[in-house]
């Protein structure tokens, strides 16, 4: 074998050794983002409004007995505080959900990211389907020092009927059909408690199959 054929010979061992495995070509599969809110950066407001929302294909709603008083806040010091959903003033419960205009999507698979930082408070995730029923996960992200970004399964999620007026949770619901979403948020079923027992939210991603209306 001459050195031109032994070189082939290697390249061709390291290109087969760098091809995708099957485990890799699963990961391919995996949903797609469907939407990513980051919040405007302009001046806090009690409550949040639809101004604050900068992806102009979200439709912002609040619900919940605590919801006119959810804040989109931001401070001067430090330099990287960044600007977040707040719930330490909410009297009551509360709830923020975003609903992608004329859109429904595929949770089955589905999963979320958001970044937080909680004290005392677990940060749920609310699903709103296209037949009207509301349900809150039975799992979230709880209290930590800083913030911290979260990846959430929804496939393994447990769920729990949701009151979306008054924002409590009820009866656990087994494998509720998520191909049709409509609207997709967050709360952390509890009144807020100033800084000392809050939920913050910096920025919040879907990732889900678009399904068709």
């Amino acid at each position: 074998m001459d050195i031109m054929q032994m070189l082939f010979a290697v390249f061709l061992i390291v290109f087969v050794a760098l091809q995708p495995t099957h485990a890799q070509e699963v990961n391919l599969t995996s949903p797609p983002l469907y939407f990513r809110e980051d919040w405007k950066e302009i001046p806090a407001e009690t409550p949040v409004t639809q101004a604050h929302v900068l992806d102009r294909n979200l439709a912002l709603e609040l619900h919940g007995p605590g919801r006119h008083m959810i804040k989109k806040s931001h401070h001067d010091t430090p330099l990287n505080d960044p600007y977040y959903i707040w719930s330490g003033e909410c009297e009551g419960t509360w709830a923020v959900i975003l609903t992608k205009r004329g859109s429904l999507v595929d949770l089955t698979n589905g999963y979320i990211r958001w970044r937080t930082k909680n004290f005392e408070r677990i940060l749920r995730v609310v699903l709103g389907l296209d037949d009207g029923s509301w349900f809150v996960g039975s799992r979230g992200t709880g209290e930590t020092p800083d913030w911290h970004e979260f990846t959430i399964d929804l496939s393994g999620m447990g769920w729990y009927k949701l009151n979306i007026d008054t924002v409590t949770a009820g009866d656990k619901v087994e494998n509720p059909d998520l191909t049709r979403v409509r609207s997709v948020g967050f709360t952390d079923l509890a009144q807020g408690g100033q800084s000392a027992s809050c939920s913050r939210l910096d920025w919040f991603e879907v990732f889900g199959r678009e399904a068709n209306q």
